[in-house]
């Protein structure tokens, strides 16, 4: 909003743009972080443990170092 008006001519900032939509009670859309595609030099791994039946405990154990 604030591009658009500047590019039209008028002299105004963000702050002055945010508080205008605040008081008409507008919400800025911003774009969402893309975080569910991996980057193409990760490497994804197999689940190891898709054939086997889990019917005991401590039959399976699991482990995470991040």
């Amino acid at each position: 909003m604030t591009w658009h008006l500047q590019n039209e001519g008028h002299a105004v900032n963000q702050k002055r743009i945010r508080r205008r939509m605040r008081l008409m009670r507008l919400m800025p859309i911003y774009q969402k972080p893309d975080t569910s595609r991996p980057a193409k030099g990760h490497k994804t791994y197999p689940y190891l443990l898709g054939g086997l039946r889990i019917d005991r405990p401590n039959q399976v154990w699991c482990a995470d170092i991040t």
